[in-house]
């Protein structure tokens, strides 16, 4: 399983919404700035997240996104699902699986559910509150 631009970039961004959220709206322009995306590429990933309801858009001169809920009621699962689909590492284990002949026989399909096991217990268990408060320790230990 290999998690695609769109997947990161949407962790990101929702990541700095988390981070700069003061209240107001944060534009798609600063987030593109300091994420170093493509303004462009963050609205095609903003339009999934706000049809979701992951966040809000703020129309206006000084509109912009805001998430819809607070940080801590979002997983990094829930985000790379969205954009993603599925974190199954092979199609059989898919939500809607593969026809597979072999899978009475398979031994080997107990590896791949495993791995599957192991990546949602990972990212079902790290909430965007938990990645803002490893940024900000990151941030505290850098020094020149």
């Amino acid at each position: 399983m290999k998690i695609s631009t769109k997947g990161r970039y949407a962790l990101r961004l929702m990541l700095d919404l988390a981070v700069y959220n003061t209240g107001e709206p944060v534009s798609l322009k600063d987030i593109a700035r300091r994420q170093q995306i493509s303004e462009k590429y963050l609205e095609q990933i903003i339009a999934v997240l706000n049809r979701a309801g992951f966040v809000r858009s703020i129309r206006g001169a000084q509109g912009g996104y805001v998430l819809s809920r607070r940080p801590q009621d979002y997983t990094v699962g829930m985000i790379l699902r969205l954009t993603e689909g599925d974190l199954a590492p092979v199609s059989c284990l898919n939500q809607s699986p593969a026809e597979c002949a072999r899978r009475g026989e398979c031994v080997t399909v107990r590896v791949w559910e495993k791995i599957y096991q192991a990546v949602n217990d990972v990212v079902d268990h790290i909430t965007l509150a938990d990645l803002a408060e490893w940024q900000a320790a990151q941030a505290d230990d850098y020094s020149i």
